[in-house]
């Protein structure tokens, strides 16, 4: 009865890790450092309006603050405003960057304003 109990016990075991290392894979915050390592584009957002998004681009991670709004016939994001908390990552980034950023928002949140944050809106002033 124990050696019974026991094997139970050890493919449970095995259930619970096999289940624990898919949920470390298909993790979508893992997905987006590992796209920040290999400086390619990667877009997080839970579909949720009071939560931010997250996206990172040639290495460097913005984050997406969404504001709800009216347009003509429903409640819609019309505003995001768009920032980096680590500024240094932004060497490198060109304008052309920053507009495939924005086009990409507006894929996910077509009514949506975006609005870039220092040191980010200071590439569109300087000409």
């Amino acid at each position: 009865m124990i050696i019974i109990l026991f094997r139970l016990l050890i493919i449970f075991a095995i259930i619970f890790f096999i289940y624990a290392a898919y949920k470390y894979i298909v993790n979508p915050k893992r997905k987006l450092e590992i796209a920040q390592e290999n400086q390619s584009f990667y877009f997080y957002d839970e579909e949720n309006v009071k939560k931010n998004f997250l996206l990172t681009y040639k290495g460097a991670l913005f984050e997406g603050e969404k504001y709800l709004g009216t347009t003509e016939t429903a409640f819609e994001v019309v505003t995001i405003s768009v920032s980096t908390s680590n500024p240094d990552q932004l060497v490198g980034i060109s304008r052309e960057d920053l507009f495939f950023i924005e086009k990409e928002i507006l894929i996910h949140y077509p009514h949506a304003k975006v609005e870039w944050r220092h040191p980010i809106k200071k590439i569109f002033t300087d000409e």
